[in-house]
């Protein structure tokens, strides 16, 4: 048996509540741990994290999720974690659709030989090549599975199970999404289509592994759908787990150091003095926030530790909340997703901040309509948002690192920035949805200041460390960390996304009690 946890002990803390931290907290508290999850923010969720405004409510990180029906990985392990108190819907059949210039438009759905035929309905003379790349997909897919499961593995297993693999991990994970799409595809335009929805990884085709890209697209393409009652309820399912097996989930408690005795992790000290103590320490906020914000020097200079440090943050984001009153069904709303680009070039999909730079890329979705729990009430509110996905240099000039907002610094001139990217953002969404325009009751910017406020991450890097083949195969960026006693979990450990901090969550929790392993089958 465990320790059980008296004042501040306890059998082991996860620093972070995001999909990650409350994934390997939960799933150690089903083993029978005493865990201690501390959260910087106010709310507990991270990225699931959800906020109200004038009745209405949004999702900050949630859009869909992939294989979270109760048949599906995900979903089996979500079941276990919970109780099964979480509910996914499924969005449908159809869950995206692109729009790319000269009206040209594709739909992305289940099953994988549906979508498969309405490429080749599109591009005809590319049959052999679409069915190749359906092949890569697949074979990337379980490259990143046996990756991501390395990190869970001790040495000298990890590099034996690595060396004997090398070839096929070398081929999905070492090579850029565009590289191997390169390879296989002739058609620039079906290139584009394929690569188009780079966003749910956060790395642009010519720099994201493409083994991260066959994990997302596969994993959405055996189904995709929304959590009932909204991201929010993830939290509200797992954190009743963690405290039936005797652990506590603590919001509004920052923590600023993880304590080291004899090289080894016991505890961490909380912004306000207030230390507590386990044996096992498990950082969620992201391996470089840890390594550059909580570990002492010595720590700092080790190789992993390093290595860890030179890792860019992903791509940020800015997200334009908007209010509905009315059937917005009617008018040209839709469960699925939009993808609008205004250029075949997927890569120069990142805005940068230029005054007449054009929004490149722009995701549109409306959450309301995916969730069945919804409850419009008498003025039939609903809810969607705008999301395009930007450089950090577009928000640099304005960063303040004591404001709580990152942007005290230049106060007038933060303001009329915000104006304006909001006002070009509702241009746009009233460009493409124009009977939806006259039901705009609210409207509000979500910005990579925010975020990287929220959420602690550098740069409001959205899915953790950049999406590099570098990154994929990295050996320092392992659930087991050299430091007796430091783990790490989430995005970092797998892949990007809610379904990757899942995994990584997961295996981080079996790094630290094999019996896990038996859950993850």
């Amino acid at each position: 048996m465990t320790a059980k946890s008296t004042g501040n002990e306890f059998d082991v803390i996860v620093i972070g509540s995001g999909m990650g931290g409350m994934t390997t907290a939960t799933a150690l508290s089903r083993m029978g741990h005493q865990v201690l999850m501390l959260e910087q923010a106010q709310a507990i969720g991270g990225l699931t994290h959800s906020f109200t405004r004038d009745g209405f409510s949004w999702d900050v990180g949630l859009h869909y999720c992939g294989t979270f029906g109760h048949d599906q990985i995900a979903g089996r392990i979500l079941d276990w974690l919970s109780g099964g108190t979480i509910e996914f819907h499924s969005i449908g059949t159809v869950f995206d659709t692109i729009h790319f210039p000269d009206g040209f438009d594709i739909s992305v759905g289940r099953p994988a030989e549906a979508y498969k035929m309405e490429l080749k309905e599109h591009f005809p003379n590319n049959a052999a090549e679409i069915d190749a790349y359906f092949e890569a997909l697949l074979s990337a897919e379980e490259t990143a599975h046996m990756v991501g499961a390395e990190r869970a593995i001790p040495e000298p297993f990890r590099s034996a199970h690595r060396w004997w693999n090398k070839k096929k991990i070398e081929r999905w994970a070492g090579r850029t999404t565009g590289e191997v799409i390169d390879e296989l595809i002739s058609n620039p335009k079906l290139a584009a289509v394929l690569s188009a929805q780079w966003a749910t990884y956060g790395g642009k085709p010519k720099e994201a592994s493409f083994a991260f890209h066959g994990m997302v697209m596969g994993h959405y393409l055996e189904g995709a759908g929304y959590p009932v009652g909204g991201a929010s309820a993830i939290a509200k399912g797992l954190v009743p787990v963690i405290e039936a097996a005797g652990g506590s989930a603590r919001a509004g408690t920052p923590v600023s150091e993880i304590l080291l005795e004899d090289g080894k992790a016991v505890g961490v000290r909380t912004q306000s003095g207030e230390e507590f103590n386990a044996p096992i320490i498990v950082s969620a906020i992201g391996a470089g926030e840890t390594v550059k914000h909580l570990l002492p020097e010595n720590i700092r200079q080790q190789p992993w530790a390093q290595e860890i440090a030179t890792f860019k943050p992903s791509v940020c984001h800015f997200d334009l909340y908007l209010g509905f009153e009315g059937d917005i069904a009617k008018h040209g709303a839709t469960q699925w997703n939009h993808w609008f680009y205004n250029s075949w070039d997927t890569n120069s999909a990142i805005w940068t901040g230029g005054d007449n730079e054009p929004f490149s890329m722009a995701f549109v979705s409306f959450s309301s309509l995916k969730n069945p729990a919804h409850d419009p009430g008498p003025t039939n509110k609903h809810t969607a948002d705008v999301m395009i996905w930007a450089d950090w240099s577009s928000v640099a000039p304005f960063v303040d690192e004591g404001a709580d907002d990152g942007a005290a610094e230049h106060p007038d001139e933060w303001a009329a920035f915000k104006q304006s990217i909001e006002s070009r953002l509702l241009d746009f969404f009233k460009d493409k949805f124009p009977d939806l325009a006259p039901m705009i009751a609210y409207h509000e910017l979500g910005t990579p200041l925010a975020t990287a406020f929220f959420t602690g991450h550098e740069q409001g890097g959205f899915y953790g460390v950049e999406t590099t083949p570098r990154r994929m195969l990295s050996d320092a960026l392992n659930a087991r960390t050299p430091v007796p006693g430091l783990f790490l979990t989430g995005q970092d450990v797998m892949s990007p996304g809610i379904a990757g901090a899942l995994a990584g969550g997961m295996f981080s929790a079996a790094a630290i009690d094999p019996r896990v392993f038996q859950k993850l089958k």
